[in-house]
């Protein structure tokens, strides 16, 4: 992990978000590259259809170059904002700054072609504030994404304390392969948590958290396996809060669509209830 791709909006979570970039770029000597994007829908055809019968078509054209100078005005003052976070403790780090028109998600695949992964904050600049819910983005980014995904919350704490929540599905597999081989929390203290929803699911997560143990107390953690049973939300959720976890890590969005739309989802519920950066493998 030596590259970083930061979502940013100039909104309080992506400037956190671009401390988390700092910090990580930190520890494993990488570099970052930032992207903003002007949504394109602010000046497509429903704008001009709703101004142009009150005000002509002649107005609305002198306001859409209007529009566009204070968007590109925007993009260079976020622009400096995020250089100024990114190399506040190092000036030297490398950070290549992108201004693209569009679409975030429609522009991903390329965008994220030689990093390691995606970084985002949980909601963005129309969001900010609204606690319980997502930004509107950011599922669609980590469901799109090829790449692992960080998703970061309001505030910054350096991280101490990492979670693994495991359920030995494929993508949580990928994050123990990735905690094994990676450097970037090596030597912390890593959490790993199996839940049992019932009795019967007891002895494979001792299975798994075995599994788990062996293939991670030679890569430098500081180990703490834990079989918990109930609900996996409300007990993962809970264990952050009691643990004083940093950084939660899982895979993401592993059961169908049609079961997503029925009960929810785990990954979802997890962002929206912990109030700690989620890192998510697909």
């Amino acid at each position: 992990m030596k590259k970083f791709l930061v979502c940013t909006d100039g909104s309080q979570y992506s400037r956190v978000c671009c401390e988390y970039a700092r910090w990580l770029a930190a520890r494993v000597g990488g570099s970052v590259d930032a992207i903003y994007v002007t949504d394109l829908r602010r000046f497509e055809m429903p704008f001009i259809t709703d101004l142009s019968g009150s005000l002509g078509i002649q107005p609305y054209q002198g306001m859409i170059g209007q529009l566009k100078e204070i968007e590109e005005r925007k993009a260079e003052a976020i622009k400096d904002d995020t250089l100024k976070i990114l190399q506040k403790a190092d000036p030297g780090l490398e950070v290549v700054f992108h201004h693209r028109t569009g679409l975030l998600v429609d522009l991903l695949e390329e965008m994220e072609e030689g990093c390691d992964l995606v970084m985002l904050g949980k909601r963005g600049e129309s969001a900010e504030a609204a606690v319980e819910h997502l930004g509107s983005t950011m599922e669609r980014v980590v469901r799109a994404s090829g790449k692992p995904c960080l998703v970061t919350s309001r505030s910054f704490r350096e991280i101490r304390k990492l979670l693994l929540a495991f359920d030995g599905g494929k993508s949580c597999l990928k994050a123990l392969d990735f905690l094994g081989r990676s450097g970037a929390f090596r030597e912390l203290e890593l959490h790993v948590v199996v839940v049992a929803e019932d009795s019967d699911q007891e002895d494979s997560g001792l299975r798994q958290l075995r599994e788990v143990e062996d293939r991670l107390k030679d890569a430098g953690y500081k180990l703490n396996c834990q079989m918990l049973h109930g609900t996996p939300e409300d007990q993962i959720a809970d264990y952050v809060g009691k643990q004083a976890i940093d950084l939660l890590v899982m895979g993401a969005y592993g059961h169908s669509r049609i079961r997503h739309l029925l009960i929810g989802s785990t990954t979802t519920e997890m962002i929206r209830r912990c109030r700690i950066p989620v890192l998510l493998f697909r």
